[in-house]
């Protein structure tokens, strides 16, 4: 390998996933790109999980590496993911969710995008909203990073568009590509979003990146982000659970822009007016119904 063809770490925590975990794995071992390492991060798994995890590491001896927490606790996907990078070796990172799963060139796609614009501290893709894996008759849908595509972004430009901020659609775990010198600089995933409030640990992460560095958005779709019942997000669709998962983000995003001397009259703004809105919700609904009311009043020829 040369200097074109940097080594990729890829951090993968895992909870009781079984043989999806198998599945995630066996779609980074068929990537086209080839000068990578895998860290798999036991989160407290039960052993028939453990048992996988421990099967390629030992089958990929240095190519894929097993590790845990201390008394093989569950500390969170947060505390996982930063366990992994203490491993990593990777001049860029690759961040795979242990039941999702790539395509054979997401690696080789956005290694391409770092070659050509080696400026950029963070890459993102589209993601495919994976449906189908459980119904094939079940339509998959692709969620484009709700932004122009293709294109670099300079900071702090992807904090007014996209959410939890802007309306535009963030990228999810799965289609991210990071340089390790900008994690190691950013302090990485925030610890304390754990429980419940791990439903938003990719969004003080990704406020923090898109503080700091130019970010790629790109429109290819290499990556499969399974839908399925039971996961956290679906937990949190209860309004009252999500406003307060919102609410506890919020707040330490307030405290992070304090204690870093952030000042920023767009971004304060837009942080007041979603406080607002989690403190009352109902009222937020309200007004947001009246307004679209009015608009269309006003703009008949629109409907």
């Amino acid at each position: 390998m040369n200097n074109t063809s940097p080594l990729v770490s890829i951090i993968t925590p895992f909870l009781n996933v079984g043989d999806w975990l198998r599945q995630a794995v066996e779609s980074v071992l068929a990537q086209t790109y080839t000068n990578w390492q895998m860290i798999l991060i036991d989160d407290g798994s039960k052993p028939e999980t453990t048992v996988i995890a421990k099967e390629y590491s030992n089958r990929y001896q240095g190519k894929i590496i097993y590790t845990e927490h201390p008394g093989h606790i569950n500390l969170g996907c947060s505390s996982s993911r930063n366990l992994g990078m203490k491993l990593a070796t990777g001049e860029l990172v690759a961040l795979l969710d242990s039941d999702d799963v790539w395509l054979p060139e997401k690696l080789q796609k956005q290694v391409e995008i770092h070659n050509k614009f080696p400026e950029a501290g963070f890459i993102c893709e589209a993601s495919n909203y994976w449906y189908s894996w459980e119904n094939p008759a079940s339509d998959d849908v692709v969620i484009n990073i709700g932004v122009e595509q293709n294109k670099l972004y300079e900071p702090p430009q992807l904090i007014y568009s996209l959410y939890p901020l802007g309306k535009g659609a963030a990228p999810c775990p799965s289609g991210m590509m990071i340089k390790k010198s900008l994690y190691d600089e950013i302090g990485g995933f925030e610890d304390s979003f754990k429980g419940e409030n791990q439903a938003y640990e990719d969004q003080p992460f990704l406020f923090k990146v898109y503080l700091r560095t130019p970010v790629y958005v790109s429109g290819e779709v290499n990556n499969l982000y399974r839908q399925r019942s039971g996961s956290l997000m679906q937990f949190i669709s209860d309004k009252k659970k999500y406003y307060k998962v919102r609410s506890f983000f919020l707040q330490w995003m307030e405290d992070y822009m304090n204690s870093k001397n952030i000042h920023d009259p767009k971004i304060s703004g837009m942080l007041r007016r979603a406080q607002s809105e989690c403190n009352n919700p109902g009222l937020h609904i309200f007004i947001s119904k009246f307004r679209s009311k009015i608009q269309r009043l006003l703009n008949p020829s629109n409907q």
